[in-house]
């Protein structure tokens, strides 16, 4: 049975709570925030992308208890009773959901942000309060779900905000057009993902901060859904034709030059084609083969797109760090002096008499010196390209490179950099996959659901926790309100009801129905406004 699956979308304590309360409380009013950054993913991190409330609104508050309270009562809380009795090893009394019933609709209000706010630590974006005495139980029994199904979408969200404020920052520091920006991040997360749902959700929240590309299709679904995106009329996600190593393998024969020509000729004739390279030899390809495949692949109408996809990424895509001095044959008697004198100053790899050597394994190995250049370098020494505004070197439009796999943030900073470093523009597509999206917790930002007020004999009272063996725990206290101070952010607790309705938050969400929707499009420029 399905049709009680919303009372039952809680953590089972909850259960009792509806008993637990003082008998004289009426109304229970609570807030759902992102405590404190000390656990972020993202280095340095001071605000989190507020977005997914409307999704839970839709998803649960509306089509899940729509289905309880179109069923009949006694169906309704049947399977809830059945559940819980066997759980608790008691039978549950379950009159509060059959006055619930009765009621016919969610007696809450829930206040918000707008969604796609940038917001600080301990400042709520989310207030939520009952609307009818003898529902006060209800507001913290969503407690469980309104945090498991908004703390993941932010999180990605954020993480998503923060590629995409690098890309547009290195983008405006090497005259890269910030039109290509938004398809430099592309999410390559859904195999790697707690679930199809979860895939769905993050890849949502990868997608609010106005990043474009993608491979997870569920988000896109997602936003259609419950963004009011149309992929018919918008640009809401979008990907290339791609290859993978299982394609490339089928190709063992006949070798990867006549795999591109078939590719380029029979099956991509036009737009962009991101092809796996490095099934085999990956230096091979980028040296002999293309070079070999250039007059077709200037000749095409698109984008032939390299894709590396193992070994460090940012030496891949960058190369090595060389030794500014070109000969030491004058300031060294021998090779072994020359690689002590490299490692002590830090560096990757050094030349040797015309000849480039690298680190590997305590080891000084040969390196072919389209290592030592990086993949960029290499296409540019082959396909040429122009330079930006910011005298940067722009790789031309009939090619491009692309790495998905094991990208952080902290690598993607380093990709960029050390290409301007080089005198590259930041013209690179890197794949954001699970490991940026999944490795992290509801602790990343310290989200958690918390009461502040409640109303008793009919009087307001303030109410907050403040753990003696946990300080970082306190809440807010008593009504809340949010305001702007000097462009930031800010809460004020403890204030009067007439503070409160004063403030940012507006109400989303009253008794049942949908009071303010917003846009994909709305959430994506008002990121972009803050960034």
């Amino acid at each position: 049975m399905t049709i009680t699956a919303a009372s039952m979308q809680k953590d089972v304590y909850k259960e009792f709570h509806s008993r637990a309360y003082h008998p004289d409380v009426s109304e229970v009013y609570a807030n759902y925030t992102s405590r404190s950054g000390k656990l972020s993913n993202v280095e340095n991190n001071d605000k989190v992308a507020f977005v997914g409330l409307q999704y839970f609104i839709k998803s649960y508050l509306q089509e899940e208890w729509d289905e309880f309270f179109k069923a009949e009562k006694s169906e309704a809380v049947a399977n809830h009773k059945r559940i819980m009795s066997s759980m608790l090893g008691y039978p549950v009394n379950v009159k509060y959901l059959e006055d619930l019933h009765d009621l016919g609709y969610l007696p809450l209000r829930i206040k918000a942000l707008p969604e796609g706010s940038l917001v600080p630590y301990l400042v709520p974006p989310i207030t939520v309060v009952n609307t009818k005495e003898g529902f006060q139980w209800l507001t913290n029994m969503i407690e469980t779900v309104l945090s498991c199904e908004n703390w993941p979408i932010q999180t990605s969200a954020t993480t998503s905000v923060a590629y995409l404020k690098v890309f547009k920052e290195f983008a405006e520091k090497t005259g890269l057009p910030q039109d290509f920006v938004p398809f430099q991040g592309h999410d390559f997360s859904f195999r790697g993902m707690f679930g199809k749902h979860a895939a769905a959700m993050s890849g949502f929240g990868h997608l609010a901060s106005g990043l474009v590309g993608t491979d997870t299709i569920p988000a896109v679904l997602f936003a259609e859904k419950y963004y009011g995106a149309n992929v018919d009329k918008e640009l809401v996600g979008c990907s290339v034709d791609a290859t993978e190593h299982s394609v490339t393998c089928s190709w063992i024969m006949e070798g990867e030059i006549e795999f591109f020509k078939y590719l380029m000729r029979e099956q991509s004739p036009a737009g962009i084609l991101s092809v796996v390279s490095d099934t085999w030899d990956f230096w091979t390809l980028v040296t002999e083969y293309l070079p070999k495949l250039k007059d077709e692949i200037m000749a095409r109408d698109g984008t032939l797109v390299i894709r590396p996809d193992s070994g460090d990424p940012v030496k891949i895509l960058t190369g090595y760090k060389i030794s500014p001095v070109s000969e030491y044959s004058e300031l060294f008697e021998n090779q072994e002096e020359a690689e002590q004198d490299v490692r002590k100053n830090g560096y990757e790899a050094y030349r040797w008499n015309g000849e480039y050597f690298g680190f590997e394994q305590d080891q000084t190995i040969p390196l072919m010196f389209c290592e030592v250049k990086g993949l960029i370098e290499c296409l540019w020494d082959t396909f040429g390209g122009t330079t930006t505004d910011k005298g940067f070197k722009l790789l031309d439009e009939h090619i491009g490179a692309i790495y998905g796999d094991a990208i952080t943030l902290v690598r993607q900073r380093q990709i960029l950099q050390r290409l301007m470093d080089k005198g590259f523009a930041s013209k690179v597509v890197l794949g954001i996959g699970s490991y940026s999206y999944q490795y992290v917790t509801r602790d990343t930002h310290g989200s958690a659901v918390k009461a502040t007020s409640v109303v008793k004999n009919g009087e307001r009272i303030a109410i907050f926790k403040d753990p003696k063996t946990d300080t970082k725990k306190k809440s807010a206290k008593g009504l809340l309100k949010i305001d702007r101070v000097d462009g930031e952010l800010t809460l004020f607790d403890d204030v009067t009801e007439q503070e409160e309705s004063e403030g940012l938050l507006e109400v989303v969400f009253e008794n049942g129905k949908l009071i303010k929707e917003t846009t994909l499009a709305q959430v994506r420029d008002l990121i972009n406004n803050q960034i």
